[in-house]
């Protein structure tokens, strides 16, 4: 909560250093929740919450993270009329959540008519760091923050094949260009002047060089470092594995329209086949027992905070 009062020599930047949230646990509102068939979910969701808050106070990871607020909140998206903010996850369904927000809040009247470039680019959407330092504090604090998640490795393989073995005018020559330039051998011309027709293996040594030719990016950066989620006690936690039912039953906490379901179609490449389990198997193929371990442990944070099995 903001000081009652701030000494006027203070500078405002100052505030938003060392940002400390504390990660209570609190009640979820379950107000709007009608029918007795969303219990399992519930229960599921408690034991989230409850194994995220052990995990920070185990690991105290708050302390260690010094940053400023207006960083940290710069991945939430806003929707003030059910009072909701969204941390986005990409590859992990959040295409159709920003769907689904801008139908919450008047923008939309169906999530099912609006295209990618719409969600993506349209800047229909407020993000919490465009408000100022008490309105990002009100909202923390008043609304019902959520997130979503997704099994960090087929999360990982799923933006490889959506943003390199597809056309694409911004990731081939941005982060294909330089990928192929400094890890392939004998590259030819027309790889290097394109950027098109990146390895999967190719990709995982640009990930785990520390000397990255070009900087990381939102679709393969950890969850960690996306959402904060030992310094931001998001009231909801779900995952990409069970979309459809925590999605429809977040939406029922918080009082949607009954009528507004999550959508269940693919956003983009709908004829391809989903990236499983298996699908990841076979790309970890392509790589050394070594590259396997070193690519778990850059997403070791996000493997233990929400519990999923390592691979």
């Amino acid at each position: 909560r903001l000081p009652e009062q701030q000494k006027t020599s203070e500078s405002p930047l100052s505030w938003f250093r060392g940002v400390y949230l504390p990660p209570a646990l609190h009640p979820l509102n379950k107000t709007f929740v009608k029918g007795g068939e969303w219990q399992d979910i519930d229960s599921t969701q408690e034991k989230r919450r409850a194994f995220l808050q052990d995990f920070c106070r185990k690991y105290n990871s708050r302390k260690k993270l010094q940053t400023h607020l207006v960083h940290l909140v710069s991945r939430i998206y806003v929707e003030d009329r059910h009072k909701v903010l969204y941390c986005e996850v990409p590859k992990a369904g959040c295409s159709n959540w920003k769907r689904v927000l801008m139908v919450l809040s008047g923008l939309a009247a169906s999530a099912n008519n609006i295209s990618h470039d719409d969600v993506h680019y349209g800047k229909h959407l407020r993000k919490l760091d465009s408000y100022d330092l008490k309105g990002i504090y009100t909202r923390l604090n008043m609304y019902t923050k959520f997130i979503f998640v997704r099994d960090p490795m087929e999360r990982l393989v799923s933006a490889f094949r959506d943003k390199f073995e597809h056309p694409n005018s911004y990731y081939h020559p941005v982060f294909g260009k330089a990928i192929i330039k400094k890890y392939r051998h004998n590259a030819d011309e027309e790889a290097l002047k394109t950027g098109s027709g990146v390895k999967f293996k190719e990709f995982i040594q640009y990930l785990l060089d520390s000397h990255r030719p070009v900087g990381m990016d939102i679709h393969w950066e950890q969850v960690s470092k996306l959402c904060y989620p030992c310094l931001i006690n998001y009231d909801f936690i779900g995952k990409f594995e069970t979309l459809e039912g925590d999605a429809n039953y977040f939406l029922q906490l918080v009082g949607a329209p009954a009528d507004l379901k999550f959508p269940k179609f693919k956003d983009r490449h709908s004829s391809d086949e989903r990236t499983s389990t298996e699908v990841v198997r076979q790309y970890l193929k392509e790589l050394s027992k070594e590259e396997r371990q070193l690519t778990y442990d850059f997403y070791y944070l996000d493997y233990l905070m929400f519990n999923y099995t390592s691979p």
